[in-house]
């Protein structure tokens, strides 16, 4: 149990919401959302994924609600739906996405820095890594002075870095063209038809999305249970609102092709094109400060996850150890270990940015599908429905609509980034059978043993596909 002095309230919990959800992905947002689609698929896009997010949202509300015995974050849903392995599954492969999300905000700090110091590159050079590696542990030792310490300046910088965001959304609406936006408002041949448009705009909000759960994974730290499910929704439909505004102002600015050539963070190069070099400044700058917000959310959610899974037995009990200050130690270590060794696989292989938080998005979804198919569970058996079942039926609904939208969304992902998502899965199995010999039981049961050979068998094909270079991060 947290002490008293390390509970969060709801404006931390917000926070933390708003922190790991508004980083690297809202300045590479312009970019990233024109090079996949025109004008009126971004439009039915935000529609889409916005209510498809929302009811993931609603889903984490009311699971914290009526479930607040399971306190421990997204995977215990998973856990107490489908067992041990499927809920230990989630609960590794949200931490490796989250991890693999860290490495991605390393890659565009100095991608950004390298705006005005080029040996920094696309921030996949060796100066940028090592410079990477440097900041890395810096945070690491922040965190360690314990979690109070270090969500305050997540607030703090959560709202630093609102300020270029709001500078940006107040010159491009000033700046904005109705004739630049309606012109190609269907989108070049060269994207394809509304539908291919739509499935690589979708792909994009995947990223942008992530950390709508960060209240979630926190609920056992909050000073009232009932501020987690406030928290997702507030800081889930503030972040949506930012998303869109970013998105549809910058096709009113410069048109779809020049914003899909720009390079990243492309918002800055936005406002640079509306008042000049001091604007993309600015942004660049924001965004450097954004990202290390979001960084440091996201290295106490790589290490709370861990932690919250050792807790109850799903990962093994050294990684529930904390230091004196109530910090996860050991999770945090595993953690930035592995961050430190994607850093150097981008080194090695020239990893960029989209890249990784494509494959960052796609080992989210199983879990988050995961959860919404646990809501639809817990609705249908109405246990903790009694005498409601007006509420009852709406729940289900609601969880019924996210658990669609997230299997759409692992198809929207591409075949690639769902090997590759596998193959990332397999490691974690020697975690789980530590665990599980540490309590005297069986690895895994018959229907277990099933799944992870089919996982294993998929992960071999995949290997062969890399080692061939038919498949490539």
């Amino acid at each position: 149990m947290a002490a008293r002095s390390q509970r969060l309230g709801l404006a931390a919990l917000t926070a933390l919401v708003v922190g790991s959800m508004v980083g690297a992905g809202i300045f590479s947002l312009p970019q990233n959302v024109a090079r996949s689609a025109g004008p009126a698929a971004v439009l039915i896009g935000w529609a889409l994924s916005g209510a498809g997010m929302l009811m993931l949202a609603f889903v984490f509300q009311a699971l914290a609600n009526r479930r607040p015995d399971l306190d421990t974050g997204i995977y215990a849903y998973a856990r107490e739906g489908f067992g041990n392995y499927i809920g230990f599954s989630a609960a590794w492969g949200y931490w490796v996405a989250s991890v693999l999300g860290n490495a991605s905000f390393f890659v565009l700090i100095f991608s950004g820095l390298g705006h005005f110091m080029p040996v920094f590159g696309e921030g996949n050079t060796a100066a940028a890594v090592a410079a990477s590696s440097l900041l890395l542990w810096t945070v690491h030792l922040l965190v360690l002075r314990g979690l109070r310490t270090a969500a305050l300046v997540n607030s703090l910088v959560t709202v630093a870095k609102l300020v270029p965001i709001a500078l940006f959304l107040v010159l491009a609406a000033g700046a904005f063209r109705m004739d630049i936006f309606k012109a190609d408002f269907f989108g070049g041949p060269a994207l394809g038809d509304l539908g291919t448009q739509l499935r690589g705009m979708m792909l994009v909000t995947v990223w942008v999305f992530i950390g709508i759960e960060g209240a979630s994974i926190y609920s056992r730290r909050a000073a009232r249970r009932a501020d987690v499910g406030r928290a997702t929704v507030m800081g889930f439909t503030g972040v949506w609102l930012l998303l869109v505004l970013v998105s549809v102002l910058s096709m009113g600015v410069l048109s779809q092709t020049e914003l899909a050539g720009l390079p990243n963070p492309s918002m800055a190069y936005v406002l640079r094109a509306i008042v000049g070099e001091w604007g993309a400044t600015v942004i660049i700058i924001g965004s450097i400060i954004s990202v290390l917000g979001a960084l440091l959310a996201w290295v106490l959610l790589c290490a709370e996850v861990l932690y919250a899974a050792a807790g109850d037995g799903t990962m093994p009990a050294f990684l529930g150890r904390e230091n004196s200050r109530g910090v996860p130690a050991n999770a945090l270590w595993l953690s930035n270990g592995l961050i430190q060794l994607f850093l150097l696989l981008v080194l090695f292989n020239a990893g960029s940015y989209t890249s990784l938080v494509l494959l960052a998005a796609s080992m989210s979804l199983v879990p988050y599908f995961l959860s919404a198919a646990f809501g639809v569970q817990l609705a249908w058996r109405g246990v903790a429905y009694a005498g409601q079942p007006v509420v009852r039926w709406r729940d289900f609904g609601v969880a019924l609509l996210a658990s669609v939208y997230a299997l759409w969304l692992v198809y929207a992902g591409g075949l690639d980034n769902l090997l590759l998502s596998v193959l990332l899965y397999v490691p974690g199995v020697a975690l789980f059978a530590l665990t599980r010999r540490q309590h005297g039981q069986p690895v895994f049961t018959r229907w277990e043993w099933l799944l992870f050979g089919a996982i294993l068998a998929v992960a071999i094909v995949t290997l062969v596909a890399f080692w061939r270079g038919t498949l490539a991060l």
